[in-house]
């Protein structure tokens, strides 16, 4: 099976796609999608839908996961968020790919068994559960790695109950 991960965001988007084979996870390939800051708003999330189209094209994956908006005090970064998330999901769908949607302390707690540890728990996990040999860059990959990791275990563990 071969799982994206998404870490949606306006100005970088996070991405990451693991195999899963016999249990075992590695990852294929991770990075970032991103916008300039000056560029109007539509054309960013045309730039992130043209990318993630890319990145389907090329890796063809069966399924994804990503991570829902993580609403704080800033609102308009809330908004700008969920455009790009709305972007992604519609690119997703549109290809036939099964979407799974995972809060950031269900993100954090299938990766570290804590669902509040901190970034750099998480970027340790996703590189010693995919045996890297260093931490993925920009954090946004590491956090799309992160989201495949729990988005595997969440399809394999529902898988047990079909």
């Amino acid at each position: 099976m071969r799982v994206l991960g998404l870490d949606p965001g306006t100005a970088t988007t996070g991405y990451g796609i693991v195999d899963a084979e016999d249990g075992e996870l590695t990852a294929v390939t991770y990075g970032a999608i991103t916008t300039p800051a000056k560029m109007a708003m539509p054309y960013r999330l045309q730039m992130i839908q043209q990318e993630l189209q890319q990145l389907i094209d090329e890796f063809q994956p069966d399924t994804a996961g990503i991570e829902e908006v993580f609403f704080g005090r800033n609102v308009t970064t809330a908004i700008t968020v969920g455009q790009a998330r709305g972007v992604l999901m519609l690119t997703l769908v549109n290809a036939g790919i099964p979407i799974g949607e995972y809060s950031p302390p269900k993100i954090k707690d299938a990766v570290t068994g804590y669902g509040k540890a901190d970034k750099q728990q998480v970027q340790l996990m996703v590189r010693n559960l995919l045996d890297l040999t260093e931490t993925p860059r920009p954090d946004d990959a590491a956090d799309g790695l992160a989201v495949a990791i729990t988005h595997y275990h969440y399809q394999r563990f529902a898988s047990l109950y079909e």
